[in-house]
């Protein structure tokens, strides 16, 4: 049974791989239909058999999986190794990414139809699925950075897919960099790894974890630090940059230059939850550090709730979206910070599906307005389109936690797990995401309302060509709509409350916060009854009643508030002045830096003495000796009787 389940694994991967391959070398060859199909079975593939894996994992019982399938390098005693890992968690992982990446390559036949880089689109995109599989399968940490840094190539391959537009350019760099930031400290952190654990294998490393818990070094002299915080913030820094974590956030919302389905792909399957898997994985790490689980929590909840303003203002349909994604993610963050790391991950399975949905859904009304994106110019598209205003209200309920939605079921626990919670900070973040429930509501149902009720704001020529999306389109709508009502309350007890992840996740007893929300778990109505004694579900009424009132009923009160608070809109506007900051200190920093070293590089120092200077050097001494040279032949007589004298004297002192 093992090998055949090691021939399952190397299929899941190798599926997308090689329709990515026929794809992008043999498009021309293949033609367009070529080009999805052999993607689309590819993926289709490695969904089915990501099914079948969850079924031998989760319902038969086996036991995981973890095996090397290739020996790259050994040096020292230290395998660099291409391995699997197959436990609960990686089954999961494996079916929500396969399945959101089967819904957008069959959404992207219809999305990218007159396309001229169709081929290359979905090339790039299997290339995509076949990364993020690498990464949550690995078993290893050399491993875990190869699918790491595959998806970072891949998303600024894919948010620069429009290569000719110097806005999408501009956006798949700054991706690009700023990633980067965070991967050197990812690296830094699987280097300390190596250094102290002498093995890169995750089954090695969390073994011997706990006897390094008291372990100190000394960044800095005289000051000791405690190693597994060292590693742990080090490994988070990365998690900040794919995860898009308030500094290294500034990234994602620039990533809705890339076409529609990538913008669901990256924030439902692949890129953005790379982080929080990540954490989740190295569980029996954090564990170990308090100091890190703080430092976790707060940079999430900082994350929830100021990405939640800047929805708030946004007028573009995908940057909505975006900045929701942003604010989730933050969600995710402070579970993980909370030691809820099932929490976190549970709100990650149905935010993929809703947030996929809603990507799409958003892409299905660009199509109908002639690739408009202005919400200011949209209004009463129900009559227009009704699959996709249906599907849409459900992502949008279970993005802001309407009970017995999905959504509501994740992100409620995180709440609760967060108030129970004893970890330094968590008292800020349980203030942060409670306002946030509100603040997600309000701009999800501005942006609905904005763009499916009230007056029709869209042109005439717009207006006469207003229909429903085709199949290939509103399908994997209907499919996503599905788990996004469903899979919160079939989950919820198994994967928070039961045994779901095995020994998948590690949890110390003193921070186990979902124990303690378990203790008064019932059923799921009872999860639900029992979340009318909070706040939260008031606070998301709140935000719907408030963006009805304002959007639909008193469409002058924005403007009004917006005219009282500017200062404060201005800041938001300007993204709190990150963009600024990032443009003046990081990137005008860098060029002057670079006039430096040109000026004293390649100006004074190549140029000037190394080129110049030389020949400069050659002149000068030539003209010297041309001084010597008058022409008379006594006075090189005595010259050589003269050096010949000096060679004999030297000869005869040695």
């Amino acid at each position: 049974m093992t090998d055949s389940m090691h021939n399952v694994y190397l299929a899941i991967v190798l599926a997308p791989l090689a329709g990515a391959i026929i794809a992008g070398l043999f498009g021309k060859q293949v033609g367009r239909a070529g080009a999805h199909w052999v993607t689309n079975i590819g993926v289709a593939i490695a969904f089915f058999l990501s099914v079948v894996v969850f079924k031998h994992i989760i319902i038969d019982g086996a036991e995981s999986y973890n095996a090397s399938v290739y020996t790259w390098l050994i040096s020292d005693g230290i395998k660099f190794e291409i391995g699997f890992l197959v436990d609960e968690l990686t089954a999961m992982m494996m079916v929500v990414v396969t399945f959101v990446s089967l819904m957008v390559h069959i959404y992207t036949i219809g999305y990218m139809k007159d396309d001229p880089g169709y081929q290359r689109f979905f090339s790039y995109i299997s290339l995509f699925t076949f990364s993020m599989l690498m990464l949550v399968m690995a078993n290893n940490f050399m491993q875990l950075f190869f699918g790491w840094e595959a998806v970072g190539l891949v998303s600024y391959l894919l948010i620069g897919f429009w290569y000719k537009k110097e806005t999408a350019i501009y956006a798949n760099l700054k991706a690009f960099l700023v990633n980067r930031v965070g991967d050197f400290g990812f690296l830094l952190g699987i280097a300390a790894v190596l250094m102290y654990f002498n093995s890169l294998d995750y089954a090695e490393v969390f073994e011997a974890a706990p006897m390094m818990a008291d372990l100190t070094i000394q960044l800095i002299p005289g000051m000791d630090w405690s190693l597994m915080t060292v590693i742990c913030i080090l490994l988070f820094i990365g998690a900040m940059g794919k995860s898009a974590q308030v500094p290294l956030h500034v990234w994602l919302p620039d990533s809705m230059e890339g076409p529609t389905p990538i913008s669901a792909l990256i924030h439902a399957a692949t890129m953005v939850t790379a982080g929080i898997y990540m954490v989740a994985r190295m569980s029996p790490l954090y564990e170990l550090s308090t100091t890190a689980l703080s430092f976790i929590m707060v940079i999430g909840a900082v994350t929830a709730l100021s990405m939640g303003f800047l929805g708030i203002i946004q007028n573009d349909i995908k940057r909505v979206i975006a900045y929701s994604t942003l604010s989730q993610l933050g969600y995710m963050t402070v579970a993980l910070g909370a030691s809820a790391y099932a929490a976190g991950v549970f709100h990650l399975m149905t935010h993929a599906f809703f947030k996929a949905l809603l990507f799409l859904a958003a892409g299905s009304v660009i199509i109908a307005m002639h690739h408009e994106q202005d919400i200011r110019k949209m209004g009463g598209l129900k009559k227009y389109m009704p699959i996709t205003y249906w599907t849409m209200l459900i992502g949008s309920l279970a993005l802001i936690g309407f009970p017995f939605f999905s959504g509501f079921f994740s992100k409620d626990a995180i709440i609760e797990a967060v108030r129970h919670s004893e970890t330094a900070g968590a008292g800020f973040a349980y203030v942060c995401i409670l306002i946030g429930v509100f603040v997600t509501a309000f701009y999800s149902f501005r942006m609905f309302f904005l763009v499916f009720h009230g007056k029709e704001r869209m042109d005439s020529h717009t207006k006469e060509h207003l229909h429903e999306s085709p199949k290939v389109v509103t399908l994997p709508l209907i499919v996503l709509a599905v788990p996004s009502v469903i899979a919160g309350g079939y989950f919820i007890e198994p994967m928070l409350f039961g045994d779901f992840f095995g020994g998948s996740i590690h949890v110390s007893p003193d921070n186990d916060t979902l124990g303690i929300v378990g203790g008064y778990y019932t059923s799921v109505v009872g999860f639900v009854v029992h979340a009318f004694a909070g706040p939260a579900i008031y606070l998301a009424a709140a935000g719907v009643g408030t963006a009805w009132f304002f959007y639909m009923k008193r469409r002058d009160i924005p403007g009004k508030i917006q005219k009282t608070f500017k200062p404060i809109n201005t800041i938001l506007e300007k993204n709190y002045g990150f963009d600024h900051f990032n443009e003046v200190f990081f990137a005008a920093g860098s060029r002057m830096l670079g006039r430096f070293f040109w000026k004293v590089g390649d100006v004074m120092v190549i140029d000037g003495i190394m080129v110049n200077g030389t020949a400069n050097a050659v002149g000068w001494i030539a003209a010297k000796i041309r001084c010597i040279q008058t022409g008379y032949l006594y006075h090189y007589a005595f010259s050589m009787i003269i050096g010949l004298l000096l060679l004999l004297s030297w000869i005869l002192l040695k």
